[in-house]
């Protein structure tokens, strides 16, 4: 099987299900989006030497495409004819309190939050934090595609709580690295 289709040369799409879409819907940005997320990850996975957070960071790069999946997919074509879901997964609150699990064991090990902190630290951090500003915004796109078409609320909720996730990973990571967080206080110009 080859790599190309040429199906795309026109700015079309099939989504999952076979409706064939704009590659500039909402739709689409909106995949388009958590793939670019799930690649960052993958960056920052590359400067990671902890086996456990790497261990994490696999996990939920799965769960990324298990996500993109469903947004993949427009909500009546969910279900197939016999009545089975066309999705052999989907994102589920078990998965939302795993990411809640995760990072309340690193805010165990953290300084409070006083200030904001500014985007930055070694590569690894510089990286998640980066992370978490397109998971942001494959978000927004998640709940600007909801206002004309149906999107499972945990989808949203999973890439909100991603963002707070990739936050803590990052100031753990500069934590276990010895880089010292930057912060913005408004007092010290």
């Amino acid at each position: 099987m080859k790599i190309y289709t040429k199906t795309g040369d026109k700015g079309q799409t099939a989504l999952y299900g076979g409706t064939r879409v704009s590659k500039a819907s909402a739709r689409v940005d909106s995949y388009g989006n958590i793939d670019e997320l799930n690649s960052f990850i993958g960056i920052a996975k590359s400067h990671i030497g902890d086996e456990e957070v790497l261990k994490q960071l696999k996990k939920i790069q799965f769960d990324l495409f298990t996500v993109g999946s469903e947004a993949a997919t427009p909500v009546d074509k969910l279900m197939l004819a016999n009545g089975k879901s066309r999705l052999p997964l989907i994102i589920s609150d078990t998965e939302i309190e795993e990411l809640e699990n995760w990072m309340d064991a690193f805010d165990e090990k953290l300084e409070p939050l006083q200030f904001f902190i500014l985007p930055g630290g070694g590569k690894a951090a510089t990286f998640l934090h980066a992370a978490r500003t397109i998971c942001r915004r494959a978000e927004r796109s998640l709940v600007f595609l909801n206002e004309s078409e149906e999107v499972r609320p945990e989808l949203i909720k999973y890439l909100n709580r991603l963002s707070d996730y990739l936050f803590v990973l990052a100031r753990y990571i500069s934590k276990i690295h010895n880089e010292p967080e930057e912060y913005w206080n408004p007092n010290e110009r």
